[in-house]
């Protein structure tokens, strides 16, 4: 029953990716129906989004063809000395992210260069007073600012704290402690400041170091904080129990404030605006599922059946909103609405992998079967409704009867969407948990264990399935 979806899932990474390099080959990302590249303004002056988050796949995939003119195209083609307005945190979760991914699946020393210098271009964005880092840097001349839309110049809490994994991997890969130093004492910043109910808002100033307001979400602007200070924990070989002290309060306080049962049944994670519920889960919250289960066995041993139980509960309840086999941006739970997108502003599906994510970590920690076959709904979901003559696309709305596209193929569709599908219905063997934590966009990073050497000949025997 495995061998159909994972080859139907490779199937679809070859179908994704020829035909962005027929269309928009060495451009960010490919828009499927008018079938040219798209560069957008997250990268700054960076190219290529599509083949540095695919590189992982395809090489996983075994699609070698593929794989190696994404290596090519990396060595001569991929400009680092842009001179763009670039998200640091996209930049890091997806060029850092994939260009260390292949380093280590690989052994490639080229990966290595690349990231580097990459690396050391993001620095600059870490000279505030605080040390937390501004949200848009230029690459060329690191200069840094904060996003216009974030309130009175502030950080966001998912962008600021969504470097660490990658940064502890630079500072492995390059002998030089700054790049964890930078990424620790921001943690040191949020452990001394006071967090209302014990919960983390979504702004905090750079400069003073104080949070700017007190909107709490797991879903965008928050989510991946969370996932990273679990992972820290996990990546560090389980040593580094400040992060696994952080998760586990921060995971009480969402319990107590934010964790929800509907009238329906159904768990879900609430957002929270100084005080005042919010009854709405965004697609992007579907992530923990995933997070809550991987971390079960390493809270206290009391809770562990409590932390599976929420894990899938919470995955449920995602799969709930995917009424029509594709879930929408966000869906309430008030006013009688279940999981139900209510505005029409909210009822887009962008290709998105988190709710498949759960699937696969649900999948690989519990084994009930159920999970494949949540997951192979999805395939034919994204056959039926997302794919299009030249590749897949968005959809507008999940609920209507005649699909509208929106014409973007998105660079974490390859990265993360396919691959946690592919994973669902691979072996445990194939990147198993105990050895590989993945990044935020799905790229696999090695645990980094004291006693031995990383890299070379290290952890990348056993990546691949032909």
């Amino acid at each position: 029953p495995e061998t159909l979806p994972r080859l139907l899932s490779v199937s679809m990474m070859k179908f994704a990716w020829d035909n962005y390099k027929s269309f928009a080959w060495g451009k960010n990302e490919l828009r499927p129906l008018t079938r040219n590249g798209h560069i957008g303004n997250m990268f700054g002056g960076l190219r290529g989004a599509s083949i540095v988050d695919s590189l992982d796949t395809l090489y996983i995939m075994g699609l070698m063809d593929e794989y190696n003119d994404a290596k090519e195209w990396v060595e001569t083609s991929l400009d680092l000395n842009s001179n763009g307005e670039a998200s640091l945190f996209e930049v890091n979760i997806r060029y850092v992210g994939g260009l260390l991914s292949a380093y280590y699946l690989t052994g490639e020393e080229m990966f290595k260069r690349k990231v580097m210098v990459l690396g050391e271009k993001l620095l600059p964005a870490f000279n505030t007073p605080t040390g937390i880092p501004r949200g848009v840097i230029n690459l060329g001349s690191g200069t840094s600012w904060s996003w216009g839309w974030a309130s009175a110049g502030s950080s966001i809490l998912a962008e600021f704290g969504t470097l660490h994994l990658e940064f502890v991997h630079l500072s492995e890969l390059s002998n030089n402690g700054i790049y964890t130093e930078k990424v620790m004492n921001i943690r040191k910043l949020l452990n001394k400041i006071e967090k209302p109910h014990g919960l983390y808002p979504n702004f905090l100033s750079p400069v003073s170091g104080n949070w700017v307001q007190h909107h709490v979400s797991i879903g965008g602007l928050g989510d991946s904080f969370y996932e990273y200070l679990i992972k820290s924990y996990l990546m560090s070989d389980k040593t580094d129990e400040e992060a696994k002290k952080m998760y586990y309060s921060a995971l009480e306080a969402i319990e107590a404030n934010l964790v929800q049962k509907s009238p329906g049944g159904l768990t879900y994670m609430a957002e929270w605006r100084g005080g005042i519920l919010d009854h709405k889960m965004g697609h992007l919250a579907c992530f923990s599922g995933g997070m809550v289960v991987i971390g079960a066995d390493d809270g206290a041993p009391e809770k562990r059946q409590h932390y599976l139980d929420l894990a899938a509960e919470i995955t449920h309840t995602c799969h709930e909103s995917y009424t029509t086999k594709l879930g929408p941006e966000a869906f309430r739970f008030d006013g009688g609405a279940e999981a139900t997108a209510t505005r029409l502003s909210d009822r887009y599906y962008i290709l998105r992998p988190e709710v498949i994510e759960s699937y696969m970590y649900m999948w690989r920690l519990t084994h009930d079967p159920k999970y494949r076959e949540w997951g192979w709904e999805a395939v034919e979901a994204l056959e039926q409704h997302c794919r299009v003559e030249a590749g897949f696309s968005g959809i507008r709305d999940v609920y209507a009867q005649t699909v509208s596209h929106d014409n973007m193929q998105q660079s974490f569709f390859l990265s993360e969407t396919l691959k946690y599908l592919y994973l669902l219905f691979s072996d445990d063997d194939l990147l198993p948990l105990e050895d590989w934590v993945f990044n935020t966009e799905a790229h696999p990073l090695p645990v980094v264990r004291k006693n031995c050497l990383q890299g070379e000949g290290g952890t990348h025997d056993k990546a691949t399935s032909e």
